[in-house]
């Protein structure tokens, strides 16, 4: 049986997106029955698509073969995304093998912020999603392929490759991860390392020691943040093969998973009888499904922006209070680093994916009727891909976690709701992540200081002048002020604080990384500063309460409705560093409770 809520969660979201979803099916029933595209092309235009295919020539030609595109976020600059160098010859030896053929469509960027961590690129961050949607409907546009597999792992890269996929939902989407790197330095060495760099107690070459033990080789880094929420989700929502997302770089595993996704491609498109274009996995129920494993893993606040732009593209529209009602009955059952100590190698290995999902249908949790790039129903997603004799096959997954202090069984969970909670109040709409914060600490009541940027959260810090209670609010840093940038480079300042005894919290109209943890966070807060939202009539010393228990944001001012909003000077944010290129997209996007989007 379906819990109650998941059931009327989706119908809710169903009702709501009834308009939108069934002019979406519409236009993806269209686009469907023109048939294979490439038949459809003249025969020069086909012909400028082939001239480099080599041994592949005559297939393409012939048009009675499946086409598989790849869209790939490779660079060697990301450990992440490094290992793709070497996926598409991989890619293309496996679709002959299988009576098909694969062609690079196109890449799209892939940007890191823990590389812009604090820096003024990180302006560009949250955009990036959309421009990799952009990129990757440029590379489909040439209308050849019949199945696509995406090839992107971090933050932005997987919720713009959705939403492209979405886009293009009338063909076939298969993704295609790399996998974590293997572990290093641990993740609470490597915070206490921090945090000691912020109080002056060690050196700058100690702080680069730590950080380069900690990010070591290829693939994701190993935390719990954005990047591996997003390989998590892939898997609820059916776009991963069984037990895909955290398997190693570079190993026959990871080699043999991607050349199975690339049958899988291929057996599914419009030319067989098992024809499953993205648009039908990419329902309501994905989408559910995939808030569930949200809130069952402790996953990125980055999420609740992301979830809505690529469920939109899709036609579903989901709302903050979707997040909040699934999150108070979807019991927390991991601890992963920030949550725990544990990094994604260590709940890989204590069960991983395969385990919760399995606890979680025979919760009722999860809609096990799902469909998926794999097949009808969530229940796949159960087993564990192992080689056996050479050969890719999946067993049945663990019975039983094989470290409860890492993952635990849904009827005996860490904490019985997810953590994530919809804020409320005078001071808009907002999320705060509580998985990680000690229960002591869910309500804050304070004076505010206000800051337009993190460099003065810093400099305060730095001249001691947080010594009471302290909200720091820093406004003006949502989507249309200067792009939303990740704020985490004050995860060590304020967590300092924090440690000295002092009760703290952050508000702010920008986003926290997926990496937040200890220190209680109201984030997104909606309507912005820069559009006149309450933060802006914010002051020094008012006393504002941020309570996780009751899910409310308030200041406590009496005659605070009446104030005129502050003004920021914004025009430092508008130039350099590529900045002056998104202008557009700044006046142009919408609400972060929406999703922030551009292009959707």
């Amino acid at each position: 049986m379906l819990h109650p809520t998941i059931a009327r969660v989706t119908d809710r979201i169903r009702d709501r997106s009834s308009a939108s979803r069934g002019t979406y099916l519409a236009r993806m029933a269209a686009a469907a029955a023109t048939g294979p595209a490439r038949a459809h092309l003249a025969c020069g235009n086909q012909a400028h698509a082939y001239a480099a295919m080599g041994q592949d020539k005559a297939a393409l030609a012939a048009s009675r073969q499946p086409n598989i595109g790849i869209v790939t976020a490779y660079n060697d600059m990301l450990s992440a995304h490094q290992p793709y160098e070497v996926y598409p010859q991989m890619i293309r030896d496996a679709a002959r093998r299988v009576g098909a053929t694969a062609q690079v469509a196109g890449g799209v960027p892939a940007m890191c912020d823990g590389v812009t961590q604090g820096q003024p690129g990180m302006e560009l961050s949250l955009f990036s999603r959309d421009v990799i949607a952009l990129a990757a409907g440029i590379a489909l546009s040439h209308n050849t392929f019949d199945a696509a597999l995406y090839l992107g792992v971090c933050d932005k890269i997987v919720p713009g490759l959705v939403i492209a996929a979405a886009t293009f939902g009338h063909l076939p989407a298969v993704f295609v991860p790399a996998g974590p790197m293997p572990s290093g330095l641990p993740n609470d060495e490597k915070s206490r390392v921090r945090n000691a760099y912020a109080e002056g107690k060690i050196s700058r070459d100690d702080l680069m020691a730590a950080e380069m033990a900690s990010y070591h080789g290829p693939g994701t880094c190993t935390f719990y943040g954005t990047a591996n929420t997003n390989q998590m989700l892939m898997e609820f929502m059916g776009l991963h093969l069984p037990g895909a997302s955290f398997v190693n770089p570079n190993t026959p595993l990871r080699d043999a998973l991607t050349t199975a996704a690339v049958e899988r491609a291929a057996t599914i498109t419009a030319l067989g009888n098992d024809y499953r274009p993205a648009g039908e996995v990419l329902d309501e129920r994905a989408f559910v499904n995939g808030l569930v494993g949200l809130m069952a893993t402790g996953g990125s606040t980055n999420l609740v922006l992301h979830l809505p732009a690529m469920a939109r593209a899709a036609g579903v529209i989901l709302d903050l209070q979707d997040f909040a009602d699934i999150s108070d009955v979807v019991p927390l059952m991991a601890k992963v680093y920030p949550n725990g100590l544990a990094d994604v190698n260590h709940f890989h290995a204590a069960g991983g994916l395969g385990f919760m999902i399995g606890q979680l249908l025979d919760a009722g949790l999860l809609h096990p009727d799902a469909k998926t790039a794999v097949g009808d129903g969530l229940d796949l997603y159960r087993q564990e891909p192992k080689i056996l004799d050479g050969r890719l096959a999946w067993q049945p997954g663990a019975p039983a976690s094989l470290n409860e202090k890492i993952l635990r069984p849904a009827s005996d969970p860490f904490q019985p709701s997810g953590g994530l909670k919809q804020l409320a109040g005078n001071l808009g709409r907002g999320v705060i992540k509580v998985s990680a914060v000690a229960p002591d600490r869910h309500v804050i009541e304070a004076p505010v200081r206000i800051f337009h940027d993190q460099d003065g959260v810093k400099a305060a810090f730095k001249a001691g002048e947080f010594i009471t209670d302290t909200i720091v609010v820093v406004r003006f840093q949502g989507p249309q002020s200067n792009g939303m940038p990740e704020l985490h480079s004050l995860t060590p300042t304020l967590s300092v604080l924090q440690d000295r005894g002092l009760r703290v919290a952050l508000v702010t109209d920008g986003r926290m990384s997926g990496a937040s943890g200890k220190v209680p966070a109201a984030i997104h807060v909606s309507p912005e500063a820069a559009v006149g939202g309450p933060l802006a009539r914010l002051r020094d010393g008012d006393v504002v309460r941020l309570d996780a228990v009751a899910g409310t944001l308030t200041a406590l001012v009496p005659d605070f409705d009446s104030r005129t909003p502050a003004t920021a000077d914004l025009s430092a944010n508008s130039w350099g560093i590529g900045r002056e290129l998104f202008e557009a997209f700044r006046r142009n996007v919408g609400n972060s409770t929406e999703g922030a989007g551009v292009v959707v």
